[in-house]
Parts: C-alpha cells; structure tokens; sequence
C-alpha cells in the first residue's frame, strides 16, 4: 500500500508527512479512482459489449423511450467496484478494521449483483434472480459484516442508535441492534438498487451521499471535532473518508460514461455494492438515520415501489402510473434527462438538509 510504503519516511523527508493526513489520502483516493475509471472506462464497456451482444434487457411494460436503449451494456458497476476496491487499498490505513468491513459488504453485494445481472443477461428477461435469493445472500453478508463490527466496537457504542439534533442521546438497542443494523444495510442497497433506472440518475446522488459520509466519517473519527458538533466519537472511523472518497471518484469518472445517453448501465453489480457500502458506513459511524435523509431520494424510491405493491395487492388499483416513481414522472410526459437532472436537485436539498443534523457552527 502507498500509504505503508511512504509513512516510515515522514520522520526523514517532511513531505511525506502529508501521507499521515486523512484528508491528503481522501484527495488522493479521490483523483486515483477517477483515473482508473477513465483508463478502463472504454475498455471495460469494449469487453461488456463483446460478451452481452444485445445488452440489458428492456422492461416491455416501461416508457416506451426505453426502447432505444437496447443494446446497452450493463454491468458497469464492474468499473466502479475495481476503481473503489484499488484506489482504497492504496491509500487507507490497512489495519482499520472499520474499512475491511466495509470493503466486505461491497464486494459480497457486488458478487449477489453480478449473480443476477448474469442471470438478466443469460435468460434474456428482466428477472434474474429469485427475490429470495437475493435476500438470504444479502443477508448472509450483512449478518457477517454486523457481527464482525460488534466484535470490534465497544458493546454500549456499538449497540447504540444516534438521533439526529440530539447531542450525546443513545438510545441503547442491546441484541435488537443485530436485526436493525442489518435492514439498514439491505435496505440502502436495494434502495439504491430501485433508483438506477435512468441515465445517471442514480450515479450523482451516490456521489453526494458518499461525499456528506466522508466528512462524517472523518468528524465522527475527531474527538475535537466530534466533541465540538456534539455527534458520538467512534474512534477509527476517519479511515472510511478515504473510503468515501474513492466511491466519489470512481462515480464521477463512471459518469462519464453513465450520463445521458448511456454507454453502459451500473446494473445490479454497482448498485447492490455501492447501496450496501453506505449502508455499512452510516452503522459504523452511527448516523443509520441521517442516511435516512442524506439517501432521501432512495428512500423515496423504494418507498413508492411498497406503497405501489400494497395499493394493488389490497385494492387492486395503483397510485403511481409506474413503479419506481422516476417511471412516474416519465409516463406522465417528463423527459428522461428532466427527470433526471431534477432528481438530482432532490437529493442535493436532502443531503443538505441531512448535514445540517451535525449543527454545524
């Protein structure tokens, strides 16, 4: 690892001093990720593209503006999870254990997520794998990353639900914390999951939630600073700034090829992973409910999916024209990019309105 390398010269040359910063290694992870996704960027969309032949298969009951899209290639989320993994592993601290577990949950959701774009693209239909599959594999790997989180974190903190605008409140949830940090992390990564369904739609309001737990990551890991704002001290958990700073990276440069129209799509491989990695970081740096917030645009997302499902299971009748509502808003004559780019707008207002649970002074 860079860092490792270069950390027993601080004392020697002044300049390698900067590789003690987290913030440094932050920036650094930043522009490594960005870089590595623009060099294997074309390659791994040349590589998709040879493999998948007509591409993701489109939804027949979709907008019918969806059409043209066939032949795009998905699983993208490949070029994310590589630019993510590598440029973390080069400048985090690699004894923190906090990132191992969350680099864990990224790559056991990616693995579920290639399962079952794998299967889309084999079987030729929208399907893939069964929802309970998904679920008992997802599970298995968030049961794993929590335990192995309780092991490492002192029981009182560990077990402890935050409140937003409540300084020094922990409402200690004992064993109930098992079952509830896992919904959290399941739910993030469906909930992301549900929202990639347009043209970079769901790319920049990845990068924002990433970009709002960095500075958590790294406030929560400052006992002045936690001190200061009022927000629980969990000791280690700066290192997943760099974390946060690589996924930037890594969307901004997935972007590139992702904004509208699409050369590849994220698919499940990007979005289960990356869903599943902000829902492990809101556990570890304990502000499970201000992801609530800052992923407020998927919460909505999914929200509208589970208010869809049970209007018509008990009424037979649906409240959104389609399900998830970007769907909605497009069957309703709002173009792709319009809906898209106001989305955004949602989730730049959500993840402000998330950070302002910090009281920043």
């Amino acid at each position: 690892m860079l860092y490792n390398l270069l950390y027993p010269l601080a004392d020697e040359f002044q300049i390698f001093n900067l590789f003690r910063y987290i913030t440094f290694r932050t920036g650094g992870a930043v522009m490594t990720a960005l870089i590595i996704s623009f060099v294997i960027g074309p390659r791994v969309i040349r590589w998709l593209k040879s493999k998948q032949g007509e591409g993701q298969p489109i939804r027949t009951d979709g907008p019918e503006t969806h059409l043209k899209k066939k032949g795009t290639p998905t699983m993208g989320g490949l070029m994310i999870m590589i630019a993510v993994i590598v440029s973390t592993l080069l400048w985090v601290d690699l004894t923190n254990t906090y990132t191992w577990i969350v680099l864990l949950v990224t790559v056991g959701f990616g693995l579920v997520g290639f399962g079952d774009d794998y299967l889309k693209l084999t079987k030729r239909n929208t399907k893939g794998l069964s929802s309970k599959v998904k679920l008992v594999a997802t599970l298995v790997v968030a049961a794993v990353a929590t335990g192995w989180y309780l092991m490492v974190t002192p029981w009182e903190m560990g077990t402890g639900l935050a409140l937003p605008f409540f300084k020094d409140l922990l409402i200690h949830l004992g064993w109930f914390y098992v079952p509830f940090a896992i919904v959290v992390i399941i739910g993030s990564s469906h909930a992301v999951n549900l929202t990639d369904g347009l043209d970079g739609l769901a790319t920049v309001p990845i990068m924002i939630a990433a970009a709002c737990f960095g500075l958590i990551a790294y406030l929560s890991g400052n006992a002045i600073f936690s001190n200061y704002l009022g927000i629980h001290h969990v000791p280690g958990t700066g290192e997943l700034a760099v974390f946060c700073g690589a996924l930037v990276g890594a969307g901004l440069g997935f972007l590139w090829f992702n904004a509208p129209p699409a050369m590849v799509f994220m698919g499940d491989t990007g979005s289960l992973s990356v869903g599943g990695a902000l829902g492990a970081i809101s556990v570890i740096t304990k502000h499970e409910l201000v992801l609530a917030i800052v992923g407020g645009l998927f919460v909505l997302e999914a929200l509208s999916v589970m208010i869809q499902v049970a209007s018509f299971k008990l009424t037979g009748k649906r409240v959104f024209r389609m399900a998830p509502i970007h769907h909605h808003f497009e069957k309703k004559g709002w173009s792709e990019p319009t809906v898209v780019i106001r989305f955004w707008i949602i989730a730049v207002i959500l993840a402000l309105v998330g950070l302002s649970t910090l009281k920043l002074r």
